[in-house]
């Protein structure tokens, strides 16, 4: 999923035409911040995350799952 979520940024991100430094500046987030979003870290914070999926009408959510229908459970 990590790596779903950063191809989607970096695309984003190039589509506006926007530096990596200018994506953080608007979304009020390090330059830090972003490089490992874009590249893939697997802990972030959510709340940040969001603040950068705003700039392009996006948000970042739980997934209800009904844990009754899982295929690797055993009755």
């Amino acid at each position: 999923m990590s790596q779903d979520l950063s191809k989607f940024i970096k695309e984003k991100r190039k589509g506006l035409r926007l530096t990596q430094i200018e994506l953080s500046e608007k979304a009020g987030v390090g330059i830090r911040f972003v490089r490992e979003l874009e590249g893939g870290k697997k802990t972030l914070r959510i709340d940040k995350i969001n603040q950068v999926l705003d700039l392009f009408g996006y948000e970042l959510g739980p997934i209800v799952t009904d844990r009754n229908t899982r295929d690797d459970e055993k009755s």
